[in-house]
């Protein structure tokens, strides 16, 4: 990006002229005026300046309108049909094609301005410092339009970001991809460590590094001081790297953008070398993308406590161990959804009655802090209603009663077993739950099927079904988030995982731990398992 001064500074000019006279009078003319010339005396000569790799583009072409191998009006049109040198200006110089009609054509062909020789110098120098000063806006105001989208580009991507990994992605290779540079960034970690990320340039890997602790409010102190907002400062490099001894970025000053969204939080800053920065375009960039970055490192922030919190409160409403019982091993496990998903509504328990043990597992639908707070709500419910000796039809009926009144747009799947004493039968009621499975003695194993309807529906639910189970009986209950798998039919799925039980490790605690290794990765579900070993 080039500054409005700079406008009328000294140029790369091409000058295609055959008459070595002519030639030496522009050479002369324009070197005085502080330009840089070169010269061409043909127009295949000047394409190959313009289209040569190792050789920088210069910044106005001056091409005579009579040529030797073709017309200066040819010569234009090849170069404005170029995508790499169309933006150049040309200006067209001729001593015979001087009528209004030759000017018409040259400037419907390609020509930005046009002039009869012989040429007096000042209007000639005018003429390049009107044609610059042209150009450079132009290239200024395409740059900054270019700038822009990235700026949106990298506001975009920071908040999205879904976790402080991400973040310092975004944020370092998005400034080091606004300003074409080398970037770092510093920022506060949800634990209050100080992370510093580095970037070599545009296109390279972000390298991430702990930074010292102290380091976040010497650089406010520096910059925004007690404020907010963003703002722009500098610091010396041998300041820089006192504070950050792992940074790569190379050159004199640093330039750097602290942002912050309130008091008393911690600061966003970004940082590039200072030449980097060209003009005040450039800093009011780099300052909104890092009051962008304070912004979304704070709803990040935010987030990551509320999620903490949110599973804090889940986890809470589970039991944190299961009761013994005679003749019966059990096992559960649960593994809540993936970092950066919303927590759901998953639960599962397991009750002594005096009709025998109560085992059920269930899901509450959606991921929420409010299906965590409905699950938590069932399960205490259930717990009460089956301590009171209701069988589990009348449980499922009671829990639908409840739904319907305090919860009546909530719907919630769930799966009750009880065990009777002695463990030789099952009484199996399911309201819409992934089938229990079961596996005999003889390692053979079948889901049992026969469900009725999922709780909130207030619809009637039939009779529990009753299931012997000879000694030796091993019975599984999950929810869908283990077995689940996009695009992939439930029916392959829990194929897969009856295969998986059956040819598992014989223990139930192990084969609990391989149930989860082979089904419960990369998942954006809660999972639940529940097992019992029938002795």
């Amino acid at each position: 990006m080039i500054d409005n001064s700079q406008d009328a500074t000294h140029a790369s000019i091409l000058v295609v002229e055959d008459s070595e006279t002519n030639l030496y009078l522009l050479t002369s003319w324009l070197e005085r005026a502080g330009h840089e010339v070169i010269g061409a005396k043909n127009a295949g000569e000047g394409l190959r300046h313009l289209t040569a790799a190792d050789k920088p583009l210069p910044e106005i072409a001056i091409v005579d309108v009579r040529l030797p191998d073709m017309s200066g009006f040819e010569l234009s049109e090849k170069i404005k049909s170029n995508a790499g040198t169309a933006a150049l200006p040309v200006i067209h110089i001729s001593a015979s094609a001087v009528s209004a009609e030759d000017h018409a054509e040259g400037l419907r062909r390609g020509a930005d301005t046009y002039l009869n020789q012989p040429l007096d110098p000042d209007e000639l120098l005018a003429t390049v410092t009107a044609t610059l000063r042209y150009a450079r806006a132009r290239r200024r105001a395409e740059q900054l339009a270019g700038r822009l989208l990235t700026l949106n580009e990298a506001t975009m991507s920071v908040y999205s970001a879904i976790g402080f990994h991400s973040f310092a992605s975004a944020a370092t290779g998005g400034t080091a991809r606004l300003l074409s540079s080398p970037a770092s960034a510093v920022f506060l970690s949800p634990e209050g460590q100080a992370v510093h990320s580095t970037s070599d340039g545009p296109a390279e890997a972000t390298r991430t590094y702990a930074a010292r602790p102290d380091v976040l409010d010497r650089l406010l102190r520096q910059s925004l001081g007690d404020g907010t907002g963003a703002a722009i400062a500098q610091v010396s490099r041998g300041q820089w790297q006192a504070l950050l001894r792992a940074d790569h970025l190379d050159g004199g000053n640093i330039a750097m953008a602290v942002a912050r969204t309130k008091r008393g939080r911690p600061p966003v800053c970004l940082a590039v070398p200072s030449d980097a920065l060209t003009g005040t375009d450039d800093e009011h960039l780099l300052q909104q993308l890092a009051h962008a970055c304070a912004l979304a490192l704070e709803a990040l922030r935010t987030y990551n406590e509320e999620h903490t919190l949110a599973l804090a409160l889940q986890r809470s409403f589970l039991p944190s161990d299961l009761p013994t019982v005679d003749g019966i091993d059990l096992a559960f496990r649960y593994l809540p959804a993936s970092e950066n998903a919303e927590i759901g509504g998953d639960f599962y328990e397991a009750i002594p009655t005096a009709d025998g043990l109560l085992l059920a597992i269930g899901d509450v639908l959606g991921h929420s802090l409010r299906a965590a707070t409905v699950m938590g709500e069932l399960r205490h419910a259930l717990r009460a209603y089956a301590i009171e000796g209701h069988p589990p039809q009348q449980i499922l009926g009671h829990l639908e009663t409840l739904l319907a009144h305090s919860q009546p747009t909530v719907t919630a799947t769930l799966c009750l077993v009880l065990v009777e004493p002695g463990g030789r039968r099952l009484q199996v009621a399911n309201a819409g739950h992934i089938p229990p499975l079961v596996v005999g003695p003889d390692g053979r194993a079948r889901f049992h099927t026969p469900h009725g309807p999922i709780l909130g529906l207030r619809a009637p639910h039939p009779a529990p079904t009753a299931l012997s189970t000879p000694p030796g009986t091993r019975l599984l209950l999950v929810t869908d988030g283990l077995v689940e798998v996009r695009n992939i039919s439930l029916n392959v799925t829990l194929t897969a995982f009856m295969e998986a039980v059956t040819a598992g490790p014989p223990g139930l605690q192990e084969l609990s731990d391989h149930l989860l290794d082979r089904f419960g990765r990369g998942k954006d579900d809660d999972i639940a398992l529940l097992a019992a070993d029938l002795h």
